[in-house]
């Protein structure tokens, strides 16, 4: 019954843990694209003025043309291409979602931030609630990995061996174990989608279970890949 109870708990967990990180996705898109899709348009017309009256700019004119491309840049709007290109949304589900994940882990790698008031205000809430939490599941995927460690250890006591041994072992397979599944396997996952290289990948991972997070590498981002 206890074993029950538990697997029910920890299956729970996961589903609220889910279901919040879309909720949230939810919300931070619906509160973001508008101003995002209004803030593209602005950048399109911000362009199409400099390339139509580029030739008689004044310094200072140049200068502030620089200054609001930056600031664009900054928040996520990039002015090239075609008028299509401004359909494509830094706020589709996806990427809301990515970004509900580095909120709640405290990652925040900075390439994505809401600017709207509204979505400020729920970050805020959002991570309040969020962050504890990942904490809760982080403590639950913790304690599964460590029963088993202590399965394991009673395995190898069974079968006659030293207490002095099996902890070592039994660390041993726990380091190996999340090396294995954090760092390794993620980093070939990185190398085949998004074209890194395996050393890159490696750096990613770490970066990001260190929730260091410098954002220079970000999953998603190349153009050619969604």
């Amino acid at each position: 019954k206890a074993m029950c109870s538990g697997r029910l708990q920890t299956a729970l967990l996961v589903a609220g843990y889910f279901v919040y990180l879309l909720v949230g996705a939810a919300v931070f898109q619906a509160l973001e694209r508008t101003a995002e899709k209004q803030e593209k348009m602005a950048a399109a017309q911000m362009k199409e003025a400099f390339l139509q009256n580029f030739t008689q700019l004044t310094v200072a004119e140049m200068e502030q043309f620089m200054k609001n491309l930056i600031e664009a840049i900054q928040n996520g709007v990039y002015p090239v291409g075609n008028e299509s290109q401004f359909e494509e949304s830094n706020w589709d589900f996806s990427n809301s979602f990515f970004f509900a994940g580095t909120v709640v882990s405290t990652i925040g790698y900075g390439t994505l931030h809401p600017k709207t008031a509204g979505g400020q205000i729920f970050c805020v809430f959002f991570a309040l609630f969020g962050i504890p939490l990942n904490i809760v599941f982080l403590h639950r995927v913790g304690k599964m990995l460590s029963l088993l460690c202590k399965k394991l250890g009673k395995f190898l006591y069974e079968k006659g061996m030293r207490k002095k041994k099996i902890k070592f072992l039994t660390l041993l397979f726990f380091l190996a174990t999340g090396i294995l599944v954090f760092l390794c396997l993620p980093s070939v996952f990185f190398q085949i989608t998004e074209g890194w290289s395996y050393s890159e990948g490696i750096y990613f991972a770490f970066i990001t279970l260190s929730t260091i997070g410098f954002g220079d590498y970000v999953v998603g981002k190349a153009d050619s890949r969604e």
